[in-house]
């Protein structure tokens, strides 16, 4: 009988596929100097993508928490400015400030909800749906242009895997 490899008594180390005298592991661990460790090389790459995402949201002068919501908004479609709140894990004003924010660029509106009048509706515009789609492109190749497809469908399952 073979045990279900996601079973309780798998270890962590089965899980990666890699030996532990596999030179490639060894890369994980440190890098050419040998003293970066594996979290310092992930903050090293995080500061990369935030000084990226900077450069790639000026031209349309808006934030990453801004980019989070119009994405939120992408995804979801059309919700209640409080459910926005709860999907971006901030508070109501927050929310209210991004939402001005988007709606003074033509990126979102706001709309009264039908089904309760004293509900107020955030949905993306046209205009929104543009600019995140002309950001999307730009983004991901500022960092992970270097990567090749294969190393970028690895890097994003290893992810998600780290998400939880």
């Amino acid at each position: 009988m073979t045990q279900d490899r996601g079973g309780p008594g798998r270890s962590d180390s089965a899980d990666d596929g890699a030996s532990r005298s596999d030179p490639a592991s060894d890369e994980t661990r440190s890098d050419s100097a040998g003293d970066e460790t594996l979290s310092e090389a992930v903050w090293s790459v995080a500061r990369q993508l935030r000084e990226a995402s900077q450069e790639t949201l000026a031209p349309w002068d808006i934030t990453p928490s801004h980019l989070r919501a119009l994405r939120m908004l992408r995804r979801h479609g059309t919700m209640r400015l409080s459910e926005l709140s709860e999907r971006l894990r901030i508070a109501p004003r927050s929310a209210t400030e991004v939402v001005d924010a988007l709606e003074s660029r033509g990126l979102a509106q706001r709309r009264p909800d039908p089904g309760d009048r004293r509900a107020t509706l955030v949905e993306l515009t046209e205009h929104g749906t543009s600019v995140l789609d002309a950001i999307r492109g730009t983004e991901a190749e500022r960092v992970f242009g270097r990567l090749s497809r294969t190393d970028r469908a690895h890097l994003a399952r290893i992810l998600r895997k780290l998400r939880g």
